[in-house]
């Protein structure tokens, strides 16, 4: 995944650019970077590692020694950027967010038309937004140039280019990430968190549709290319990946959690003594849960979290099972002799929801019963980096329905994505089983959907029911 914040403003933006890409920490774990341009200097640019320690911490003497009136910056999982690139368009800084699948057909491509080479990162691959660069210089013109990669890019891809003239910002073609817009008296800032400029003392001006395309000056955001009509947001932002203060389309990351708890304890029959959730994501579908049903919310587990890093950081799955389990805190007096009720975002391989589960019976609990805040899920995400597994054979949904039928490629999943059939109810029987809960019971696609409140048709719900 990944984040990013720009500002243009007519006083130097560093101060905003630090604490509103600061803002995007939770989205990414491996790099980041600022760029900024100053009229009188050009551009400057810093880049660090940030996997053991926190982008404040890394970043806080460039903070110090950088200055500009625009400025970038982003929080990425794997590739470094932003990049300064210069070509026939002039110098400029680009970050994106999103996900290309058909990365060798563009390389092949643009070596055919005399493309020198790209520089290889330490896994061997190509940075992803380099290549973005690349297609972009393809054409004469910026605008031209980022329109073409949206139309060749198989995926997803969200891109901010900073120029002297100003920064451009184009939401990805579908708009499957946001990008919000604040507002100052002095300039303005673009962000994929809405929450993020808050606190900085911009009020939210409006958000990208999806395939629009702006210029933003600190005299004001003008749109160079009309949005487009269709739109597949991702539905996983508000059951994960956004922060709870955050809102996107006008719909509230926290209150949509607390519909999704709603929802669920209307399905349940369940008699739990408490309703918890697994921290941090966890705890607002709980919260909703609890208030629907009466059952007590309680924190039978505390998430430590000061000095540890986040249980998804490291490379090594074992490594993460073990951070994430070390991370949590018991409250013996909420769980000896306990029947608990356990709300989480997701199963996705169930490594680390298993460990959870033998935690709290190794702790004293009596009963614990699983409910995910979505449906199970089935397919790797085409569209955004939300997870490094290589296979879809690393979700628990899949190595169940392996077992079940022998077979994992051509097995068609659609009777296991619906709750109404047999088919589905033997795989949750079995992940239940394999998984050491005393009952388990996913979120409803179409629960889920009326949770959010948008049409379905503008959501992406691709990694639940294949459905592009």
């Amino acid at each position: 995944m990944g984040g990013f914040f720009g500002v243009t403003s007519k006083q130097d933006c560093v101060f905003d650019l630090f604490f509103g890409t600061d803002y995007h920490s939770h989205l990414g774990t491996r790099r980041a970077g600022m760029a900024v341009y100053d009229k009188e200097s050009g551009f400057d640019r810093a880049i660090h590692n940030i996997e053991n320690a926190p982008f404040r911490t890394k970043f806080d003497k460039d903070a110090n020694t950088m200055h500009g009136c625009m400025g970038i910056g982003c929080i990425s999982d794997y590739e470094p950027q932003p990049l300064i690139v210069r070509s026939h368009h002039g110098t400029y800084a680009i970050m994106t967010v999103g996900k290309i699948n058909n990365i060798d057909a563009i390389v092949d491509s643009i070596f055919q038309t005399g493309h020198a080479h790209f520089l290889e990162m330490s896994g061997g691959d190509i940075n992803a937004t380099e290549l973005v660069a690349s297609i972009i210089n393809q054409r004469d013109n910026l605008i031209e140039g980022i329109q073409y990669a949206q139309e060749i890019i198989d995926g997803s891809m969200t891109m901010v280019l900073m120029t002297p003239k100003g920064i451009y910002a184009a939401r990805d073609k579908l708009g499957r990430t946001p990008v919000a817009i604040g507002k100052k008296e002095d300039g303005y800032c673009l962000s994929f968190e809405s929450f993020a400029y808050l606190n900085l003392g911009y009020t939210p001006e409006r958000e990208l549709g999806p395939g629009e395309i702006v210029i933003m000056t600190p005299e004001g955001v003008r749109t160079l290319v009309k949005p487009g009509e269709d739109m597949k947001i991702c539905t996983f932002l508000w059951v994960y990946y956004g922060y709870p203060s955050s809102s996107y389309e006008g719909i509230s990351v926290e209150k949509m959690r607390y519909n999704c708890g709603q929802k669920l304890a209307q399905r349940d029959d369940a008699t739990p003594d408490t309703v918890a959730g697994v921290p941090d994501s966890g705890i607002a579908h709980a919260i909703g849960y609890a208030n629907e049903s009466g059952i007590p919310f309680s924190r039978p587990f505390i998430k430590y979290t000061p000095t540890w890093p986040r249980s998804f950081m490291p490379t090594i799955q074992s490594k993460r099972n073990l951070i994430a389990k070390m991370k949590l805190i018991p409250v013996h007096d909420l769980i000896q002799d306990k029947s608990l009720l356990l709300i989480d975002d997701s199963i996705v391989r169930g490594t680390q929801l298993r460990e959870t589960t033998e935690f709290l019976y190794q702790s004293g609990a009596k009963e614990v019963h699983v409910r995910p805040a979505c449906p199970p899920i089935m397919y790797g995400c085409k569209y955004l980096n939300f997870s490094r597994s290589t296979s879809e054979m690393d979700l628990i949904t899949r190595r169940i329905i392996q077992e079940m039928t022998g077979d994992y490629k051509h097995v068609n999943l659609t009777a296991f994505s619906n709750p109404d059939t047999p088919e589905y109810q033997d795989m949750i029987s079995r992940i239940c089983k394999q998984l050491n809960f005393t009952s388990l019971r996913y979120h409803r696609l179409d629960d889920m959907i009326d949770s959010v409140g948008l049409d379905r048709s503008k959501l992406c719900t691709y990694c639940w029911d294949g459905k592009e």
